[in-house]
């Protein structure tokens, strides 16, 4: 249940009109009394509005979130004497989480004595985190600064020295923009569809969840309930539609924790998502989930998580208690919708855009997908004797799953070997270990082996009969591939690229094209060779940079333009590769964040982001050789957009070096 506060919580919390124009709840303020030469006593100080309330230090822990104070450099230049004492608190049983909980009223005060080790220390800054509760509870953080000496508080700011200046510096380049024309919109009605094709994912998801033994049988008992034990039938309806809607609420907030990463670092998420050892270990969970889909374990939430949340729906009542019904769904059904909603998770980290939204809007498809069913069979009850009965096929149906669950392991064992360049799964062992799985998956949809744990052996029906004949036409489709006897062009991006190869050692760039993977050293052979630069924001673990070069770039009139035309530099966000050590330094954002930057992807990130204010791949820009912004930027685009694109940005390079540009801006 407090995980479920928690994002709550973050809910109410990430609102931007929460709070605007209202007065803060807590007002903080604090004293310091010297004791003795080296021992002084500070006393932290809250004015609590009307009908709100903070949590004690010590409130149970299974109930709200405590107060928790931090008291930095603590051990290293004073040391605590005792614990944090408080002022008079009141404690009252909660029906919610059934324990004791302690907490502040109209005001609080805390108070905790320390010691001097550096005699010389003149402040102390102390973090405290707490949540203020109303109707809503709100997670709050604060920090105060403490002068010891009474003098006035100094907030420290970090310098940079002379060198880290200097290489922050050479990051900025001296772009040139004359003339303000309108932005070319492609990109940005990319990224909306592409919500919408996520959204669609996290619906099929949630179909599929449904036909999952954990799932299914829970649909009919689910719907009766609603319909023969409320009082009448529109309220019966009423009550499962709102039963619907929490099942949406409730996955839709497991999203919600991600969004908090997009205001630390811009290019945070793409960090997270081509991290090496996050990708293994995405592997090793989704091997573990094919498994458990394969029936030699189950995966269970603790059994007492839906005992507490089926005991609160039946003591709460209303609409709480339904809203405690949705969540009792959720937990006892995670087996089989866990491992969905981690193939969910993965997936959006390979999708376009930004990573945060892909994720709620999968999760918002999902959730929909899951809960449409019990609306619409508590409207129209009659249709329950149409479903289905629980069989065999839910487990065919794990089965298939488990398959899946594990050609998507591999995508992320790709991504790891492809972003550290270890070298040992290239594209032919990719697609290899792909044909043998779909090869497996054939042979069990036609009957050919079967799991332990199935039931008494069946006759084949037509559907599983036709989705084997549709797997046995996709692992033909993959032979030939492997073989390159046809493109994988349905698949691009998922394996390794093309040049990333046993047999094809010619070329380190897409295409076999001639690339530059250093921003300097393209500009200087684009300025000897006298022709505009593409610079190319790209990824190793980026599907939709091999989207673009598979079959975007692959067009003859586009090929012919890059080979010949232009001077490609592409540069790699997620290329974990070190730095020299000379090269390694600090850049102070204008927010005042320093980020250390100690990969070359670190690098060319940042140098995305502070030129041109973007951070997502695959993203274009046309340079001239001194700098001169030649088109609107753009990212994924159809080949005819992009040939149009590239064609302006050559007619521009001409006109510039005949006097005739005047530029373009963002």
């Amino acid at each position: 249940m407090r995980i479920v506060l928690t994002f709550l919580v973050l809910l109410i919390s990430l609102n931007p009109g929460f709070g605007q124009g209202e007065e803060d709840p807590v007002i903080w303020s604090h004293d310091v009394k010297k004791l003795t030469e080296n021992e002084y006593e500070l006393i932290f100080k809250a004015e609590i509005a009307d009908d709100w309330h903070i949590f004690s230090q010590f409130t149970d822990e299974s109930g709200s979130l405590p107060s928790e104070f931090t008291f930095l450099k603590s051990g290293e230049d004073y040391e605590l004497v005792g614990t944090t004492t408080e002022s008079e608190t009141i404690k009252e049983y909660s029906d919610i989480f059934e324990v004791d909980e302690t907490f502040f009223i109209k005001n609080a005060v805390f108070t905790q004595r320390i010691k001097l080790l550096n005699t010389a220390l003149s402040q102390i800054d102390v973090e405290l985190f707490y949540q203020v509760c109303k109707e809503v509870c709100i997670t709050k953080d604060y920090t105060f600064r403490i002068s010891l000496s009474g003098g006035a508080v100094v907030v420290k700011e970090e310098i940079l020295d002379d060198r880290d200046l200097a290489l922050s510096s050479a990051l900025k380049l001296d772009l040139k923009y004359k003339e303000r024309l309108k932005t070319k919109d492609d990109a940005n009605l990319k990224k909306g569809s592409n919500l919408w094709i996520v959204f669609g994912l996290g619906f099929l998801g949630g179909l599929i969840a449904l036909l999952t033994p954990c799932v299914f049988p829970m649909i009919p008992l689910t719907v009766s309930y609603f319909t023969k034990h409320t009082k009448n039938k529109s309220t019966g309806i009423f009550e499962a539609s709102l039963y619907g809607f929490y099942i949406v609420l409730i996955y839709f907030l497991l999203s919600l924790p991600f969004h908090l990463f997009d205001s630390v670092d811009p290019q945070i998420l793409n960090t997270i998502a081509t991290n090496i050892w996050l990708n293994v270990a995405f592997f090793i969970v989704f091997v573990f989930f094919a498994f458990s889909f394969f029936g030699y374990y189950e995966l269970t939430l603790p059994s007492s998580w839906s005992t507490k949340m089926d005991n609160a729906s039946s003591k709460v009542g209303g609409g709480l208690g339904i809203f405690f019904m949705a969540l009792t769904l959720a937990i006892v059904s995670f087996s089989c919708t866990g491992p969905i909603l981690g193939g969910l998770l993965g997936s959006t980290t390979l999708a376009e855009g930004d990573v945060a939204n892909n994720l709620s809007a999968g999760m918002l498809g999902f959730g929909v997908a899951l809960a449409l069913p019990f609306a619409l069979f508590a409207l129209f009850p009659a249709w329950l004797n149409s479903l289905p009965k629980s069989g065999g096929w839910m487990d065919t149906v794990k089965v298939f799953l488990g398959f899946l669950e594990l050609a998507l392991a591999f995508k992320f064992l790709s991504n790891a070997d492809l972003v550290g360049n270890w070298g040992f799964l290239k594209r032919e062992i990719f697609l290899g270990i792909w044909i043998l799985l779909f090869v497996l998956l054939v042979l069990y949809l036609f009957g050919i082996f079967r799991f332990k744990h199935e039931g008494p052996k069946q006759k084949l029906s037509k559907t599983r009969i036709g989705v084997g004949v549709l797997t046995a036409a996709f692992t033909v489709y993959l032979i030939l591939g492997a073989f390159n006897i046809t493109n994988l062009k349905l698949l691009s991006g998922f394996p390794p690229p093309d040049f990333y190869s046993v047999v094809n050692k010619e070329s380190n760039c897409p295409l076999g094209l001639n690339c530059f993977k250093d921003f300097e050293e393209g500009i200087a052979y684009a300025k000897k060779e006298k022709k505009p630069v593409l610079l190319d924001f790209t990824g190793w673990a980026c599907v939709n940079c091999r989207k673009m070069e598979e079959n975007v770039w692959s067009e003859p009139d586009i090929y012919e333009m890059l080979k010949e035309d232009y001077v490609l530099i592409s540069l790699y966000i997620d290329d974990r590769k070190s730095l020299p050590e000379n090269e390694i330094f600090d850049y102070k954002f204008d927010s005042g964040r320093v980020k250390n930057i100690e990969t070359v992807g670190e690098k060319w990130g940042t140098f995305q982001t502070l030129n041109f204010g973007a951070a997502s791949q695959p993203y274009y820009v046309l340079l001239s050789p001194d700098l001169h912004v030649l088109n609107s930027s753009i990212q994924n685009a159809n080949s005819e957009t992009y040939e149009s694109w590239l064609k302006e940005g050559l007619k521009n390079f001409n006109e510039l070096n005949k006097g005739e540009f005047t530029g373009i801006v963002q």
